[in-house]
């Protein structure tokens, strides 16, 4: 209580004094957000990966009987572990099963293929949601080898620990948005897990503010044979998937390529990175996906949600998609001896801090605008949004990665009039501040930035 009070009184302090002046920066610490960083646990991923590979093959075609291996014993055995924590969280965790049955180039006859998903109902927000996700499939060399060991300990059992720890930790707190933590199948068939996520997330009228997406996040050795553990790599697509051609012209004219939600969505998480965690750098990579590839965070966005894909740094491939071998001296294939549980934990405390400070902030603005043409001055608009005390007005250089520069207004302000700063020379954004000083993501003004 006193933490909160202090935190109000601080906010207020802002809220006073920051219309008159610029700020880079006057974001209140956060005691919870170092906290849940704190309880992240190298060792408990380990015993989740080792009990994942311990099922042989988790390819999607694989057994769906057996107790012992095959994508069907692992499935289970993650919903037995969200169970699990919904007895200890008092029953805050409702498990969901969306499936499909499938066909297709990778998928020869019908096949049912099943996600796991364990739902934390926001006390105040339910319908805002935040999703963390990975898949629980694996494969070989042959995508359509179903037989064969494929451990995956890395691709991605790795990103299945991460959201197993993310409900682990997050689940013993109450937040004013739900928390989904997702375990998808069927993505080296196709990014089919990700298309179901997709498709119940609609169906269920979710309002997805944020998809992190953790898929190849345990290794720290290049395929040079250079480890670095000090950072990760997060994508996010630049233009949205779900533009259509008439925001494309207007985007096109007034900018906007590089602040779709996503986008924005990423930057979120590289400050959670900056100033929550100790020598982990988030680097921005401005693509979808690596060249040519793709993850379950495609689906998302295809159905108009935020959505960035968390990677490694550093990627070997020699450990990915590869028939268990030895070839020349060279060992190839995804087994655990492959993982840095260090550097796991590392990505883990991002995920999780960035659910809890995304979980706890108000929803971001809406109706964002801007207006200023052959004016000195340029006026900042936006819609008021439920429970917020205050908002932030930003700007940037148009050729700055960052926002830099920002002014704050009271909880009962839509609009704020930015002096002498000319619109033509900035890109402008707004992010919603709650009582305790959780602030949302950024929104850019208009369809390109639109949550």
């Amino acid at each position: 209580m006193k933490t909160a009070l202090l935190a109000s009184v601080a906010l207020s302090l802002v809220l006073t004094t920051g219309a008159a002046q610029a700020q880079t920066s006057a974001a209140i610490e956060q005691p919870l957000l170092h906290g849940v960083a704190a309880d992240v646990q190298p060792e408990r991923m380990r015993a989740d990966i080792e009990a994942l590979v311990a099922f042989g093959t988790r390819h999607t075609l694989s057994d769906t009987r057996s107790d012992t291996r095959g994508i069907g014993a692992a499935r289970r055995w993650a919903e037995s572990q969200f169970r699990d924590m919904g007895r200890a969280c008092g029953g805050c965790l409702e498990i969901a099963l969306p499936a499909d049955t499938v066909t297709g180039a990778r998928v020869p006859t019908p096949t049912e293929v099943v996600d796991v998903l364990a739902i934390q109902r926001g006390t105040t927000d339910p319908d805002r949601v935040i999703v963390i996700s990975g898949h629980i499939d694996s494969r070989v060399t042959d995508v359509m080898d179903f037989t064969s060991d494929a451990p995956g300990a890395n691709d991605d059992a790795s990103g299945v620990a991460a959201v197993l720890e993310a409900a682990r930790i997050l689940s013993q707190h109450k937040f004013p948005a739900t928390l989904v933590y997702a375990v998808l199948s069927g993505e080296e068939q196709g990014l089919l897990g990700g298309k179901i996520l997709a498709d119940y997330a609609t169906a269920q009228g979710w309002k997805v503010e944020a998809n992190l997406n953790n898929d190849i996040v345990g290794n720290s050795e290049g395929q040079n044979g250079v480890r670095d553990t000090t950072r990760v790599r997060v994508f996010s697509e630049g233009t949205k998937t779900v533009e259509t051609p008439e925001q494309a012209e207007r985007r096109r004219y007034n900018g906007g390529e590089l602040d779709s939600s996503s986008r924005n969505l990423a930057r979120f998480v590289d400050s959670i990175a900056d100033r929550y965690l100790a020598n982990f750098d988030v680097e921005m990579i401005y693509r979808t996906d690596r060249y040519g590839r793709g993850g379950d965070q495609v689906e998302m966005l295809k159905a108009g949600f935020p959505a960035v894909r968390i990677s490694e740094g550093a990627e070997n491939y020699d450990r990915q998609h590869q028939d268990l071998r030895v070839e020349n001296g060279v060992h190839y294939g995804d087994t655990i001896d492959g993982v840095d549980f260090g550097y796991l934990g590392q990505v883990a405390r991002l995920n999780i801090v960035s659910m809890a400070a995304l979980a706890s902030a108000p929803a971001v603005p809406t109706g964002v605008t801007i207006a200023g043409a052959v004016k000195p001055d340029t006026t900042v608009t936006w819609t008021a949004v439920p429970g917020a005390a205050g908002y932030r007005v930003w700007w940037r250089s148009t050729t700055a990665p960052q926002w830099t520069h920002s002014r704050v207004a009271p909880a009962d302000a839509t609009s704020m009039v930015l002096p002498n700063i000319v619109i033509d020379d900035w890109f402008f954004g707004v992010s919603a501040i709650s009582a305790d000083g959780y602030e949302s993501p950024v929104v850019f003004p208009g369809a390109p930035g639109a949550f």
